[in-house]
């Protein structure tokens, strides 16, 4: 019995001891750094026939963020072959949902966003150059990843979208319902992936 009871006590003070010494472990182990900016390119964005760009600033203290992202329209895959020429901006204000991590660019978020799409492209009927020239409004749902100073974006979302629309429906950023043999030129449709570096 003594024998037992010396046993359980040595066993007690061994796992205190380790237990202590993870903690410390824990505590002096360096944290990551909490970036607050990333720079990001839409993942396969020139096989569409644009390079699309993005910067991305975190506000902390309230887990939100704002975004900005450009692109040029040709400089990229022309996948429908009608010379387009132009550019979109688009600005998006997410807001993060509660992350167990604490880093401020990591997580679910929902954001709406506002787009805008200007381009001349060679009009298949006409055969002469028209300019698509639309907006859309729009509420986005995502998760962004954080791994060191790698980032990853996924999203989607939808929205309503207004101007002259292209004769494709893609407007190098949002893509017009055309689904079910249904055609809405007020539907925009929107999805990505972004690839990055947080600084």
């Amino acid at each position: 019995m003594k024998l037992y009871l010396r046993f359980t006590l040595v066993l007690i003070m061994l796992l205190s001891a380790a237990s202590v010494r993870a903690e410390r472990n824990e505590l002096e182990k360096p944290q990551s750094p909490d970036y607050l900016n990333s720079v990001k390119i839409t993942f396969l964005s020139w096989i569409t026939g644009s390079t699309k760009i993005s910067y991305e600033r975190a506000f902390p203290k309230i887990r939100q963020s704002g975004e900005i992202c450009g692109s040029l329209i040709c400089a990229g895959y022309d996948r429908y072959r009608n010379r387009p020429l132009g550019f979109t901006v688009r600005y998006g204000h997410k807001f993060f949902l509660p992350d167990r991590d604490g880093l401020s660019l990591k997580g679910f978020y929902l954001r709406p966003e506002l787009m805008y799409s200007h381009y001349y492209y060679s009009h298949s009927v006409t055969h002469g150059r028209s300019l698509a020239s639309m907006g859309a409004l729009m509420g986005t749902v995502g998760y962004q990843y954080v791994y060191k100073r790698f980032l990853a974006d996924f999203w989607a979302g939808g929205g309503y979208a207004f101007g002259d629309p292209a004769e494709t429906g893609y407007h190098h950023g949002f893509k017009l319902w055309n689904w079910f043999g249904t055609y809405n030129p007020n539907i925009a449709l929107s999805f990505s992936v972004r690839l990055g570096i947080c600084f």
